[in-house]
């Protein structure tokens, strides 16, 4: 596995994987420690600079292959987050709707702050019923940042 560190406007971001596929694209509170080399997979590299163009607000999508690692049903529910378009909510029991299991709102929720490709797999972009933001697993301020980045821009992009 190789790392290489993005540094958004929100926090440091770990970008894993290998040659073939992402394994993990995640907040973490440290400064940055892995940077980019002559032996950095070229995948990585396209990770960061999609992430680097999301955050300038000039990405509406992520077209790097990545690779979900969990259970049918987490899996099921990763996938689903993906229908969340930018600049979109959905509910935790939106998901389990589509995911045709109405009864999963809480295994929805838990699988939610178990995703590992953030940002690329929307999670940030799933709140309350109420419409309130609720459990992020890079912390709520976060999550509010994110959505309030994708509402900002938007209609420029689109």
């Amino acid at each position: 596995m190789h790392k290489l560190d993005y540094a958004s406007p929100i926090g440091v971001i770990e970008i894993v994987g290998t040659e073939q596929f992402i394994s993990s694209v995640l907040f973490v509170e440290r400064e940055i420690q892995f940077l980019q080399t002559n032996e950095t997979p070229a995948l990585l590299v396209d990770c960061y600079k999609e992430l680097d163009e999301y955050f300038r607000g000039q990405r509406l999508e992520f077209t790097v292959f990545y690779k979900l690692e969990g259970t049918a049903f987490q899996i099921s529910v990763w996938k689903a987050l993906k229908n969340v378009h930018y600049g979109q909510t959905a509910s935790y029991k939106e998901i389990a709707q589509q995911i045709e299991n109405v009864k999963a709102v809480r295994a929805v929720g838990m699988t939610n702050s178990r995703n590992r490709i953030c940002i690329i797999v929307p999670c940030h972009r799933i709140i309350g019923a109420n419409g309130k933001l609720t459990g992020y697993a890079g912390g709520l301020w976060r999550k509010e940042w994110l959505l309030n980045h994708e509402l900002k821009h938007q209609y420029i992009l689109s």
